[in-house]
């Protein structure tokens, strides 16, 4: 922010902080709406909509990527902006002819109001509850619209509004979601899904999801703790072909297991993300596929350029698929944590890596069985892979000289600005196994020894700048559309 917008931001500032608001020119409405946003002020927030000038409402681009919601706006100030938006359509609808709107909005876009980064979400609201504020809002628009044209009113209806967000959905919100998508253009509140995350869902309820969204639109779909299985794959899968914008398809714990599957159901398996043109990311976390990752993915039609495979129980034929496969080149994020490299993985592992080296910008290897001389070994491969922001090694088995070799030898990778490393073995009691240890055994002393060494070692090596951090929740990776 430079000198003027500080300026024209701090006059905002006192603008918002008094009621009514005087006439404004259009073009300060976006910055008029920052300010009281990030000074929780909801009856203003409620004037603006009532007066927006513009087509679109858009949240990020006004408010800002992460910053701004970092500080405190409540949830308050998010269901006031929707409240607004309802009481607009609902005069219009009561009396067309006799309430007059100054409103414009045709598209308000909620998108990317998350908790599941750090402070990205409005304090005391979840995304669950939001999309369950929304869902609630089109529905009881729709019961009006309704009631009034069998009273005889409303026939002429105003113009609709568009509500563009990433949806959440768990069981217990599934019945008011789904309702709110089956009115869908009947009503004045629409809701247009960006990103769909459902958990705890059968994979009936999840396909009734499906066939309700927009197909245009839709870039990820997340299903998490669902217990699909492989025959509920087969159930969900094939919905997923209508989406043209799908690029983020990501299925943690969806309890497929080779060994319980017969070839037709993987060879399904395989067809059906063929036929997802447009996909870039999986996550197939903490599926068992030993030794069938390459029947998984011989189907897809481009190279992914994220993948995720934690806990995946992946054996050396696996990895030797992938530095074959036309994905090694192109992958931007490798997670490939959960795995034991201090044995036969190592060296395929070597070769993905030397494959990677043109895209690679991060790589999760957390909770490998690595010790200081399979990290020593990695070394020669991880100097090379010069685009790399950040590594994830914590959970391994690696001591302080271990870790000293670490910072001095990734001292030359230009763009790497977060390792979250392991604990060192010699911060815990002596003979200490850390893999079983717990918080009473570690030597906070030593811990912060620790701290101070490394700040020394990354200064001395002139990546001062670097965080480099031990808490694997402390610090968000950068989400695949934001690579």
């Amino acid at each position: 922010m430079d000198s003027l917008d500080s300026l024209v931001f701090l006059s905002a500032r006192r603008l918002v902080s008094r009621r009514p608001l005087p006439a404004v020119p259009a073009r300060l409405f976006p910055v008029l709406f920052r300010a009281a946003f990030l000074d929780g002020r909801p009856l203003v927030l409620r004037d603006l909509v009532a007066r927006w000038p513009f087509p679109e409402l858009d949240f990020q681009r006004i408010l800002g990527r992460r910053e701004p919601l970092r500080d405190g706006p409540s949830k308050l100030c998010v269901q006031s902006v929707l409240l607004a938006v309802v009481e607009q359509l609902r005069r219009a609808l009561e009396g067309p002819g006799r309430h007059s709107s100054r409103c414009r909005l045709r598209m308000l876009d909620v998108t990317g109001l998350r908790d599941d980064d750090v402070g990205r979400a409005p304090a005391g609201m979840s995304v669950w509850s939001g999309t369950v504020a929304l869902a609630k809002a089109c529905l009881e628009l729709s019961k009006l619209q309704r009631e009034l044209q069998r009273a005889g009113f409303g026939n002429a209806a105003p113009p609709s509004i568009d509500v563009r967000a990433d949806l959440f959905v768990s069981a217990a919100s599934f019945g008011v979601v789904w309702d709110a998508l089956r009115v869908g253009n009947s009503t004045l509140l629409r809701l247009r899904c960006r990103e769909l995350q459902a958990e705890e869902l059968s994979p009936a309820g999840i396909v009734n999801l499906l066939e309700s969204l927009e197909p245009s639109g839709l870039r990820r779909v997340e299903l998490r703790f669902n217990n699909l299985g492989l025959q509920g794959l087969s159930a969900v899968l094939p919905r997923l072909a209508r989406f043209p914008e799908l690029r983020s398809l990501r299925l943690p714990y969806s309890n497929v297991d080779v060994r319980r599957e017969a070839a037709p159901g993987i060879r399904c398996l395989a067809m059906e993300l063929g036929k997802l043109q447009g996909l870039r990311e999986l996550n197939l976390g903490s599926s068992r596929l030993s030794g069938s990752l390459g029947d998984v993915l011989c189907e897809l039609q481009a190279p992914l350029e994220s993948l995720e495979l934690t806990f995946c129980s992946l054996l050396p034929s696996d990895l030797s698929f992938l530095c074959r496969s036309p994905h090694a080149p192109a992958l931007k994020r490798l997670d490939l944590s959960g795995h034991d490299f201090s044995r036969g993985l190592l060296r395929p592992l070597r070769q993905l890596l030397e494959e990677a080296l043109p895209s690679l910008l991060h790589l999760d290897l957390m909770e490998c069985h690595l010790g200081d001389s399979q990290l020593e070994s990695l070394l020669a491969s991880l100097r090379r892979c010069s685009r790399l922001r950040s590594l994830g090694l914590f959970g391994n088995s690696v001591s302080r000289a271990g870790l000293g070799t670490l910072v001095r030898e990734t001292a030359a990778l230009p763009e790497l600005s977060l390792v979250v490393y392991p604990i060192p073995t010699d911060c815990y009691g002596q003979g200490m196994d850390p893999s079983q240890a717990s918080e009473e055994h570690l030597d906070r002393e030593c811990l912060g020894a620790l701290g101070t060494e490394l700040e020394r070692l990354l200064e001395s090596s002139g990546r001062a700048g670097a965080v480099w951090t031990c808490d694997p929740y402390g610090h968000a990776g950068l989400d695949f559309f934001s690579l």
